[in-house]
């Protein structure tokens, strides 16, 4: 049971719908961050705010963001993405604690200053996503197949109303 009311709507979603004046900035951020130019495809990105979501326990998004990255087609062997999710989960515990050396290896597998720049955003953005999400106990459903339709929405659509 969430913390506030809401209305009954699963995670972000019910934050959206009953805060709209927050939900206008946050939506354009996931657009942004996911959708936008960027030298890593929608799916790498989406790839990342489920890593980041999954290690932050986060439940709703996990399910919600790695549901999307499957639907838009996502390689998990990609060799980009093994040093890229190392600094993602760095910048979820201690944007800190992001070393040299793990950006040297992000670039030795092809990583540019933007696919960093960008991953670190969407690690930071995500955690905060997380944060709010669970912060407020939002409802966090156990059927796939909700995770699934909010997916195909999202994967065809993005993140602004339409």
């Amino acid at each position: 049971m969430p913390h506030i009311e809401l209305p009954p709507l699963p995670g972000i979603a019910g934050l959206l719908a009953g805060y709209p004046q927050t939900a206008g900035p946050l939506n354009n951020l996931a657009q942004t961050l996911l959708r936008g130019p960027s030298p890593l495809s929608p799916a790498q990105r989406e790839i990342i705010a489920a890593y980041v979501s999954r290690r932050n326990e986060c439940t709703f998004c996990a399910e919600t963001h790695g549901a999307v990255a499957r639907r838009l087609g996502a390689d998990d062997t990609d060799p980009l993405l093994e040093p890229l999710l190392a600094i993602a989960d760095r910048v979820r515990v201690d944007g800190r604690s992001v070393t040299p050396g793990d950006i040297a290896r992000a670039r030795g597998a092809g990583a540019d200053d933007r696919a960093i720049h960008d991953t670190v955003l969407i690690a930071a953005a995500f955690s905060m996503y997380n944060r709010y999400v669970d912060g407020l106990a939002t409802l966090t459903p156990t059927d796939p197949a909700v995770y699934e339709r909010h997916a195909h929405n999202l994967a065809s659509n993005g993140y602004l109303p339409g």
